[in-house]
């Protein structure tokens, strides 16, 4: 058995229920496993394997709840630069028609390297197109190569265009060919054990890309086998409208109907989600995806993340597909969550802006209540929000016991100049997002002094931009 100590830390933020904060602490891992946590005195001063954690912060590995990461080659495409979220999909559609096996793979480490290298340790990703020979299997094994711990999701789209739907009849799906495929992917790789590398999910991809009898189908296959339902719900303005034209019915409502509201579903975006649907989702325990950067970049609105978290809605925070958002970074994602909340705060109209007793205030440099969203606040979002979303109760914070999950920053680098000082877990939103210095994966140091150890990253990237070049180029 192979022994990890993590020693001397300035501050270990455990994420735990008490939101326990230590200084001067240590952490011993035992294989794949955290065995103790406590005063760096009173842990074992060697192990097989030391990390000098004088001067940095150690965090719970962060948890990415949605993503696409195919989308890391088409980041950045002019002709959708501005474009809203129906507008910015007609535009990619036929790029993506072009994808191959070997672009899966490639753009899929791409995007774990982003994430291992910003802190992030578990991460979903929802691929819902199929082209060309391209199985989900692709990403799989990537996952596998790079080692980070993964929610493949089999995503699906099987209303195309000349059935009322957005995506082109190209890239649509037979839905027995779905079914029969998620079933094989189920069956062959999820796995339900404490501290599993691989869980795959069900998702179909939105309520304009697959029909009524495929959600119904695949929330009955998904309970069968007993793993997660995944999809996308009330995303901006014209999903709204789409859902009332084609369903009469909100999105929420939808969902219900098609038995998509319960412990084991998580949806993406939830941006107009209503007072309805935030009650339904808390009474029900269903999960949300917030995505503020790609939210912002396609224009689709804030969510209420507020409300959702204050009537019981479980939230995790999802950095959304390469193409828009236009980044991976985990911190950064967390950093826009509390900033963008904040946002939404200011723009509510003067006469509700109540101090935390319920009574109106001043304007005139008196308190109007509590911040909509702290640093810590964020931060749980981004680790234990994001386990509770994804069904997993081995990771998300630190205790005896959990996945050896951790990300370690240099506190001592130019970006917490000024700040660490004075609070080292809010300073590590509040200053500038950082590389994270030491990443750690089931108990595996995958990222060491801010470089990748599992892939050589600059052929990879060479590679990754020579695909990106060919795909956009195959449908110019």
């Amino acid at each position: 058995m192979s022994t990890l100590l993590i020693r001397n830390a300035h501050c270990i933020a455990t994420m735990d229920d008490a939101r326990r904060e230590l200084r001067d602490a240590s952490i011993l891992v035992r294989d794949n496993i955290i065995e103790s946590i406590g005063p760096a005195a009173d842990l074992p001063q060697t192990a097989d394997e030391v990390i000098d954690a004088r001067g940095h912060l150690v965090m719970p590995g962060l948890v990415n709840t949605h993503h696409h990461m195919v989308q890391s080659l088409t980041r950045a495409i002019p002709a959708v630069q501005d474009a809203e979220l129906f507008g910015w999909l007609r535009g990619l559609y036929p790029i993506w028609a072009g994808l191959t096996p070997e672009m899966v793979q490639v753009s899929t480490q791409v995007a774990m390297a982003e994430l291992l290298l910003s802190g992030c340790t578990t991460s979903s990703d929802h691929l819902y197109i199929y082209p060309n020979g391209v199985r989900l299997d692709d990403s799989i094994e990537a996952a596998r190569e790079i080692g980070m711990r993964f929610v493949a999701t089999r995503g699906s789209m099987s209303v195309g265009q000349s059935a009322g739907g957005l995506p082109p009849d190209s890239v649509v799906e037979q839905e027995d060919a779905i079914l029969k495929d998620t079933q094989r992917l189920i069956e062959t790789y999820h796995d339900d054990s404490h501290g599993a590398m691989v869980n795959v999910a069900v998702a179909p991809c939105s309520p304009f890309s697959v029909s009524r009898d495929l959600m119904r189908e695949s929330a009955a296959l998904a309970r069968h086998h007993g793993v997660r339902l995944h999809t996308h719900l009330a995303e901006n303005d014209h999903d709204m409208a789409y859902s009332r034209e084609k369903f009469n019915c909100t999105p929420t409502q939808y969902a219900q109907d098609l038995g998509w509201l319960g412990a084991d579903v998580w949806h993406a975006h939830c941006v107009k989600l209503d007072d309805e649907g935030i009650s339904l989702f808390a009474a029900t325990r269903t999960g949300v995806a917030h995505c503020p950067c790609s939210n912002m970049r396609l224009a689709s609105g804030i969510a209420p993340v507020r409300r959702m978290l204050d009537a019981g809605v479980p939230v995790g925070l999802g950095v959304d597909g390469s193409a828009s958002n236009d980044a991976a970074h985990m911190v950064n994602e967390a950093r826009q969550a509390l900033l963008l909340a904040r946002v939404g705060r200011a723009l509510q109209p003067p006469e509700i802006r109540t101090g935390a007793d319920g009574e109106r205030r001043s304007f005139f440099g008196c308190d109007l209540g509590p911040a909509e969203m702290t640093a810590r606040d964020a931060l749980a979002l981004a680790t234990r929000g994001g386990a509770q979303v994804l069904g997993r109760a081995d990771i998300g914070h630190l205790a005896p016991g959990l996945c050896a999950d951790l990300a370690l920053f240099d506190l001592r680098t130019l970006a917490f100049a000024g700040g660490a000082v004075h609070d080292p877990v809010g300073a590590l939103l509040l200053c500038a997002s950082p590389p994270a210095a030491y990443t750690v994966v089931n108990g595996k140091v995958v990222v060491r002094e801010g470089r990748l150890t599992t892939l050589e990253l600059p052929p990879l990237v060479e590679r990754h931009n020579r695909l990106a070049v060919a795909l956009a180029r195959n449908t110019a």
